[in-house]
């Protein structure tokens, strides 16, 4: 099975404002870099929003390393995430989840694969997460961004 590594980071201009996401694709010794913006959303939505298109673009079961910079998203998927699809997507209190719309997106696409997600710290030095959180940044602040169609307020 090929083993790939995904880096992720979302960037928001304002919370909610315009953001953007990157995403960093390795294997073997190719890369592909990837990267969108959005007119209004949020900065939790861009961080979800970078590892469902990096999985998307795989096009067969990978054994997957993903390193983001966000607790909640590594938390959502690896801890909260069974409780809240036992609960109908509902909260512990009983609200509905935010962006459940992407939670199940990214839940779809880590069930194709074999993943490991690792935390890394955001702005320490580390090459890919500064790679791709010049992208994510780059993509909120681009001419062409596109409406985030899940996002309300």
């Amino acid at each position: 099975m090929k083993k790939v590594s995904i880096y992720t980071d979302g960037s928001c201009l304002g919370n909610p404002g315009p953001g953007g996401y990157g995403a960093l694709l390795e294997f073997n010794q190719h890369e592909k870099r990837i990267s969108q913006g959005f007119t209004h959303t949020t900065n939790n939505r861009m961080e979800l929003m970078a590892p469902i298109k990096a999985l998307e673009l795989l096009t067969e079961k990978c054994d997957v390393d993903i390193y983001t910079d966000s607790q909640y998203v590594k938390n959502g998927i690896n801890q909260w995430i069974h409780n809240w699809k036992r609960n109908g997507w509902r909260t512990s209190s009983k609200s509905a989840v935010k962006n459940a719309d992407l939670w199940k997106l990214l839940d779809e696409q880590c069930a194709q694969h074999n993943l490991n997600w690792h935390w890394v710290k955001a702005h320490n030095g580390h090459p890919q997460n500064e790679a791709v959180d010049d992208l994510a940044r780059l993509a909120a602040s681009s001419s062409e961004l596109i409406t985030d169609e899940g996002f309300s307020e």
